[in-house]
């Protein structure tokens, strides 16, 4: 059974300034719920409540957002919004939530370096703090129950378009299994001719703690980053690591347009607005 994840934070979000200059991408809202609070719930409905959060500068807010607010709680319970206070003191509670502040911006891998101390001996699961996804069944759930019958790592993989495969981490090896492939190599951002599937990585892995021995020997890119998929080239080379297709969608929330479709997807599940909006993007498309 994995026990523990962690949730790499640390980056700027330069796609989304102005916005994130002084706030987190990982606290824009999806209608009203920040998405690293979607990405906690995953683990969390997955049985995982031992979290560590890589943090880095002008994250300060994420912390505060998974602390309890007695202020703003005193001032529910004199307004006598219950639900409203019972919604904030449930996020203080969803998880045992740890933090760590990545000092310097170096890297997916170096990130993940710096859960050492507190994954210790343990496999461990990793969900990226700023990509969602939108499964019936938790997408780290599916890569932990795989990982509990096979004792591998696992990373979670994603059909992408083909004209898209330059943007994404893609992974070359044979399918073992319905939906289960072996990873042989993993090519980072190929271009269309030289990508070996379209299969990508879609930001959700189950590690083993031989991880960080590896990604202690990677060698920086030119941007002075550890990257993750170097120190996987690694590891595979020494043991087996397989992929886990998703059942489900990763909504693409790493640029504008992706991220404004989320927001009306996820508005149209819910019961409080779904009608009125649907009225509205149908009166909206009779003028386009």
């Amino acid at each position: 059974m994995i026990r523990k994840a962690v949730i790499p934070a640390a980056g700027f979000g330069t796609r989304f300034l102005p916005a994130t200059k002084s706030q987190p991408k990982e606290m824009l809202p999806i209608v009203d719920t920040p998405v690293i609070q979607y990405v906690v719930e995953e683990a969390v409905h997955a049985g995982i409540t031992d979290i560590l959060m890589i943090i880095g500068k002008g994250k300060r807010s994420i912390e505060e957002h998974f602390d309890r607010s007695f202020q703003l709680e005193a001032q529910l319970l004199e307004k006598g919004k219950t639900q409203e206070l019972q919604a904030m003191r449930r996020i203080s509670e969803l998880a045992d939530i740890h933090f760590v502040w990545q000092k310097e911006m170096k890297g997916l891998g170096d990130a993940i370096y710096c859960a050492r101390h507190h994954v210790q001996s343990e496999p461990f699961a990793v969900l990226l703090g700023d990509t969602l996804i939108d499964s019936p069944t938790p997408a780290i759930k599916q890569l932990a129950d795989l990982f509990v019958r096979i004792h591998q790592p696992v990373v979670l993989l994603e059909q992408v378009a083909t004209e898209k495969v330059n943007m994404y981490g893609v992974i070359d090896g044979p399918q073992t299994e319905p939906g289960t492939f072996l990873v042989k190599d993993i090519v980072e951002k190929p271009s269309v001719n030289e990508a070996p599937s379209n299969l990508a990585i879609a930001g959700r892995y189950v590690l083993t703690p031989d991880i960080f021995d590896h990604i202690k020997e990677v060698t920086p890119d030119k941007g002075r980053e550890v990257q993750l998929t170097d120190a996987i080239r690694t590891m595979i080379q020494k043991r087996p690591m397989f992929g886990l297709l998703l059942e489900g969608k990763r909504c693409d929330i790493g640029n504008k347009e992706g991220f404004i479709k989320t927001n009306i997807e996820f508005a149209l599940k819910r019961n409080d607005m779904a009608e009125d909006l649907r009225q509205y993007i149908k009166q909206l498309a009779q003028t386009l």
